[in-house]
């Protein structure tokens, strides 16, 4: 008989980490968004290729590019180990990475199409008005563009609760710690306990089902 905790564990792991990671491609992604939006000048076409690269770039591709950034060899990763001592790699927080930078493009693309779909004549007339440039982006520029923000928060989060490759490589398969949904179901196939794993799978079906029902919910509604 499965035990509750070894059976709950890669769900409760799998929402805690898309949830984190959400809640920093949100705010990464929506300031990049807004910083790309309706502009143009030199390089711009190099930065939009980068922030965009984690959307196409094969998730063992991304698990390498992570390990190389964050390992022990590289400034970034001696830093965090100086700083925490240990390093990152194998961690729920290099989980949490993983997730956020293959879920970021997602957000910043929405986010993006949202601000670039907004008349600048509003924004405009609010500034005519007396209104801050943070005045301007908090209660006019957000809440029109909040539609595209809230379906890039949806397929964001979407995207890191079933992201594998990037996980494995960079943050193992280590149960209770690291082990998502996605990395515990292969597990499960691998060792022939189909029923374990269809019973994971049917979680995490249920999950994409239901966001992506409370998607187009938001697409009608608003």
């Amino acid at each position: 008989m499965i035990q509750s905790e070894y059976f709950w564990s890669p769900v409760k792991l799998s929402l805690e980490i898309a949830s984190i990671s959400l809640l920093a491609v949100l705010v990464i992604g929506v300031l990049a968004a807004k910083l790309m939006a309706n502009r143009t000048f030199k390089g711009q076409a190099i930065i939009d290729t980068l922030l965009l690269l984690p959307l196409v770039l094969p998730p063992s591709v991304v698990g390498f590019l992570l390990i190389v950034v964050f390992g022990k060899q590289s400034f970034v990763g001696r830093g965090i180990e100086s700083l925490f001592n240990r390093p990152v790699i194998f961690t729920w927080w290099a989980a949490v990475i993983a997730a956020a930078v293959v879920a970021f493009p997602l957000m910043y693309q929405s986010a993006r199409a949202g601000f670039e779909s907004i008349d600048s004549e509003i924004e405009d007339a609010s500034r005519v008005d007396g209104a801050s440039d943070l005045k301007v982006f908090l209660y006019v520029t957000m809440p029109l563009a909040s539609k595209a923000i809230m379906t890039g928060s949806i397929l964001s989060f979407a995207r890191a609760i079933g992201e594998f490759g990037a996980t494995l490589m960079f943050a193992g398969n280590i149960p209770g710690k690291t082990q998502t949904l996605p990395t515990a179901i292969y597990v499960a196939m691998d060792s022939g306990d189909m029923e374990l794993a269809w019973m994971w799978v049917s979680i995490i079906l249920l999950i994409s089902t239901s966001m992506l029902v409370f998607m187009n919910f938001i697409k009608k509604r608003f």
